[in-house]
């Protein structure tokens, strides 16, 4: 476990923090640089801002994900086993992430941020079911995806601000970004060493977690005056519209996992897992065909976390 933190978690003192990126409140110039950041801030499109919210209440439910990873079996909270050291250093590495881009969103002045406040305790307090129960080989499944696609959102959003000028929030999504696809190689390298020891159970694993798909956190999103959930839809369509994140991504990241654990020429299944990776290796042309199918609605929804002008 040691060359894995080694490889995919940075020393602490050498890690990038939030305030390496935001203005330094005792700055002569730091009034000049929030109207500059501001009004960047106010060019982005409703859609965009929108998700980038939506991103950041993600990142910020942060207690949700160590309270679910921290109960995987064989994780021992209270010791000092490789599993519960790295919950906890991808835990504090991850915490940035949220105080990084919640910083951003009350400096940009363009944010109700009690109803991103709201939302964010929420979800929190809802918790969720993503269908891994406490099963390590599934929560891994899980982890390798939604780490990906987390890169792939903060990314893309880095991509469209950085076109806009807003070199600020660029650079913010991006250190964000290769954080996550730093813990989603993790992932997938643990995924890889039990594919090696019990390759079946962990095909059937990935079967399961697909057959069931792999549901992102902001799915159980919510606002004020809402039930659980509600506003996953209308967040979904605004991340769609200005491809942030698609469908086609979810195929994509499929793709890869299926590449990256060589699925296809994993040796030494049972009958069951035989027929798992035959649903596997499958998937992608079948959820192309339905991802055809689909038509994304206009902009018809006002998010409550954005302040009316």
């Amino acid at each position: 476990m040691d060359d894995l933190m080694k490889r995919f978690l940075k020393p602490i003192e050498e890690n990038w923090q939030p305030s390496d990126f935001l203005p330094e409140s005792n700055s002569p110039d730091f009034f000049e640089e929030i109207r500059e950041l501001q009004g960047q801030a106010n060019e982005m499109s409703y859609d965009l801002f929108a998700v980038l919210i939506g991103d950041t209440i993600t990142e910020e439910a942060l207690p949700t994900y160590e309270s679910w990873l921290i109960q995987i079996e064989g994780v021992d909270e209270e010791g000092k086993n490789g599993w519960s050291q790295w919950v906890r250093s991808w835990t504090a590495e991850e915490n940035r992430h949220g105080d990084l881009l919640n910083k951003y969103l009350y400096l940009s002045g363009r944010v109700n941020m009690r109803e991103m406040e709201i939302t964010t305790q929420y979800l929190i307090s809802d918790g969720f079911d993503i269908g891994t129960s406490h099963d390590p080989y599934r929560n891994f499944i899980y982890t390798s995806f939604q780490e990906l696609a987390t890169n792939i959102s903060h990314r893309r959003v880095a991509s469209q601000v950085k076109k806009a000028g807003n070199a600020l929030l660029a650079k913010m999504c991006g250190v964000i970004a290769r954080d996550e696809a730093r813990h989603a190689g993790a992932y997938m390298e643990f995924v890889k060493r039990i594919l090696a020891i019990d390759p079946s159970q962990m095909m059937l694993a990935f079967e399961d977690m697909m057959r069931k798909k792999i549901v992102m956190p902001a799915h159980f999103m919510r606002q004020s005056g809402q039930s659980m959930g509600e506003l996953w839809d209308h967040f979904s369509d605004a991340a769609q519209r200005v491809k942030v994140y698609t469908t086609e991504d979810y195929i994509d990241i499929l793709k890869q996992l299926l590449k990256t654990w060589d699925i296809g020429n994993v040796q030494g299944l049972n009958e069951q897992a035989e027929k798992a990776r035959d649903y596997l290796m499958k998937l992608p042309d079948r959820l192309t065909r339905i991802a055809e199918r689909i038509k994304i609605p206009n902009k018809e929804y006002e998010f409550k976390w954005i302040a009316a002008t």
